[in-house]
């Protein structure tokens, strides 16, 4: 399953569709203005929160915090050990990890489980200017899911090298 995201309009307070490889409206990413933490939903095309979004107060590095139906989802962070800065951990609830690695910045990363990968994020296949495309491999991997934790990598990844400029 493929499917296309608008990349450089979320800003909190932006929605935007997410749409499958036939243009089809699947995912709204709603961004919450005026609130003290950086949060978002992840909506189905009939207003349906999938994934609750939203940064974790008082963690000593920048972590973003999924939720589903109002129960704990996953944990998302920066690897701590990582000679790359762009490694990023999954952690679901289940004590499953994921590992997301790749140059977030430029759009082109991978999401795997155990050495195996679940998602590609790239912009090489897109002739479509600010787009990137998240491609699910698998046919059981969740889509909502591995569109949250791309959307909360680049997240990630764009905040920290803001506030190293």
């Amino acid at each position: 399953m493929r499917f296309l995201v608008r990349d450089r309009l979320l800003g909190f307070g932006e929605d935007y569709w997410i749409e499958d490889e036939h243009g089809d409206k699947v995912f709204l990413v709603d961004g919450k203005a005026m609130r003290v933490r950086d949060t978002f939903e992840l909506k189905d095309r009939h207003g349906r929160v999938l994934v609750d979004i939203h940064q974790k107060m008082f963690a000593l590095r920048d972590t973003m915090v999924l939720e589903r139906e109002g129960e704990p989802l996953a944990t998302i962070r920066r690897k701590r050990l990582s000679l790359l800065r762009n490694h990023y951990r999954v952690r679901l609830v289940d004590g499953t990890e994921l590992d997301v690695s790749g140059k977030i910045l430029d759009r082109e990363f991978a999401v795997e489980y155990d050495g195996e990968l679940l998602a590609v994020i790239s912009r090489r296949w897109l002739h479509v200017r600010e787009t990137y495309g998240v491609d699910v491999l698998r046919d059981d991997a969740d889509p909502a899911l591995l569109i949250a934790v791309a959307v909360c990598v680049i997240h990630l990844a764009d905040k920290e090298r803001e506030e190293d400029e």
